[in-house]
């Protein structure tokens, strides 16, 4: 190839062919080189000041002085600094659809008219790309730090009941030292489901890094930034559990992660293709199906270093890490609510309201919940805790909670039939067969128990054995109330030596039987 840079080899073997004076003609012949190449190469020696045995003697990098030819830079001018000046302009520009470099050179050379000619455009450009492309190798030290990702592509299973298909994010947990990785499927990408998968994966690793490493994701991050990103609360809490860092790359800097980034692209090969025929019936068979696929990945040999990423993890990194937390961590949600006039606050996720004690009516309080329980805070002190209940516009109220008058109302409440009747048994048998008539008198029987307390006040005030005796007399009419057992009383029946019994009404033409209401 024409101007090709010689090996130094061969170049060492030009100057010996020259000391021992042979033909520029033998040499272009003998080591398949043009004469114009051996007539530089010579022209270097001359220039160099040396003979040729001096310069046989220097090492390469020495004798690479003399014999190759200084390499150019591009001077920096007032023509380039204008284009430097406008290259990331450019080469955000070549991004977006439909823009080409001759359309750039042409706004270019619209505004400097005294600019670089396409050609030079063009190589400065490419220039300018290779350079912006320059990656760094980073050094991992063992137990640092966990990468997190989610996967391009997704997974899936085939819900049994619909057969219809779910596909499911995948997440990817990487430690970058050994390479030991941990994949899981996840139902969907919520918060609470990500932060429990990477629970998992800790558990997995059977500790815990110093830090975890993660993009922008909006699970993770409420506000990029390039030095302070800020972290969701959920974030936070689950670092805290785990005493471990939240940290997260640059803006589109996938590079900044970029073990977890290969690993995506290893998981595709070694997980996601073994599974792409196998019809998963459950999100738990698919995450089978990985595992089984995972513990493979992680106990093959790797390429160059002939030991498994799980043989050098136990050997170099398990005792870096931090020991896990004696408990799992407990997705806790935080909300604001005010004291409704009922002294209960709304959940709203649920639409269930919990009671608080009465007094804080009208006051802003957090509400504090997990899978099972609601506890509720004002001003950093709890003031009530309520198992969780899924039940939507439901209440769970505690009598603890409420004020004198309405829990006298609650025992109320709890009146039924029964209680009725147990306290008519003490009364007497004719004022149970009174209650009993009341109580069925009506569809509803919570209706009666008015009248059920009207006629228990009339043994307080004449006495239980003159309600007996008047029960006994209403029975003797077609239908019982308290206002007949009342009249009873107050007009002394009850003590008539023989009391006659109360009849029906009286048979009439203008009062129509129970017929005319068929």
């Amino acid at each position: 190839m024409a101007n090709k840079v010689k090996g130094m080899l061969q170049i060492r073997r030009v100057l010996q062919l020259l000391e021992d004076n042979r033909s520029k003609r033998f040499i272009s012949r003998e080591l398949g080189i043009s004469r114009n190449t051996v007539d530089r190469y010579a022209a270097r020696v001359k220039l160099s000041g040396l003979t040729v045995g001096q310069l046989l003697l220097l090492r390469d990098g020495e004798l690479s002085q003399f014999i190759y030819e200084p390499t150019t830079t591009l001077q920096s001018t007032s023509r380039q600094e204008s284009f430097d000046s406008q290259l990331s302009y450019y080469l955000k520009e070549l991004t977006r659809t439909g823009v080409t470099r001759q359309l750039l050179w042409q706004e270019y050379i619209a505004t400097y008219a005294n600019g670089y000619a396409y050609t030079q455009f063009c190589q400065r450009l490419k220039q300018g790309k290779n350079l912006r492309g320059v990656v760094m190798h980073l050094e991992h030290s063992a137990g640092e730090k966990m990468e997190v990702d989610f996967a391009g592509k997704k997974l899936s299973y085939i819900d049994p009941v619909g057969k219809i298909k779910i596909e499911c994010p995948v997440l990817i947990c990487v430690l970058p030292y050994s390479g030991l990785t941990y994949v899981e499927a996840l139902s969907n990408a919520t918060q609470e489901n990500v932060y429990n998968s990477l629970s998992r994966a800790f558990r997995y690793f059977e500790g815990v890094t110093q830090s975890v490493l993660s993009d922008n994701m909006r699970q993770y991050v409420i506000k990029s930034n390039r030095y302070e990103p800020a972290f969701n609360e959920l974030a936070q809490q689950w670092s805290v559990h785990y005493n471990t860092t939240l940290t997260a790359t640059r803006v589109v800097k996938p590079r900044d992660k970029a073990t977890v980034e290969k690993h995506v692209h290893i998981s595709y090969l070694r997980i996601f293709a073994p599974l792409r025929n196998t019809d998963f019936k459950s999100l738990d068979a698919l995450n089978i199906g990985i595992i089984e696929c995972l513990e493979k990945h992680n106990n093959t040999p790797m390429q160059h270093t002939k030991i498994s990423r799980r043989d050098r993890f136990i050997a170099q990194e398990k005792s870096t890490l931090k020991p896990l937390p004696t408990s799992d961590f407990i997705v806790r949600y935080r909300i604001k609510a005010k004291v409704q006039r009922n002294y209960h606050v709304i959940l709203g996720e649920d639409m269930h309201q919990y009671s608080v004690p009465y007094i804080y009516v009208g006051k802003e309080v957090q509400i504090v919940y997990d899978h099972h329980e609601v506890e509720v805070f004002l001003d950093m002190q709890r003031i009530a805790l309520h198992a969780r209940t899924y039940r939507r516009n439901g209440y769970s109220t505690k009598e603890e909670h409420m004020p004198e008058r309405h829990l006298r109302y609650k025992e109320t409440k709890g009146w039924d039939g029964v209680y009725f009747l147990a306290q008519a048994v003490k009364v007497g048998m004719n004022t149970q067969l009174v209650i009993e008539r009341l109580l069925a008198k009506n569809q509803f029987a919570a209706q009666t128990y008015n009248s059920c307390l009207g006629i228990f006040s009339l043994g307080k005030k004449y006495g239980n054995d003159r309600l007996e005796s008047a029960c006994k007399l209403a029975m003797t009419a077609p239908y019982t109330t308290y206002q007949i057992i009342s009249n009873i009383l107050k007009n002394n029946r009850d003590k008539d030596e023989i009391s006659e019994p109360i009849l029906n009404f009286p048979t009439h033409e203008n009062i129509r039987g129970k017929e005319e209401y068929q």
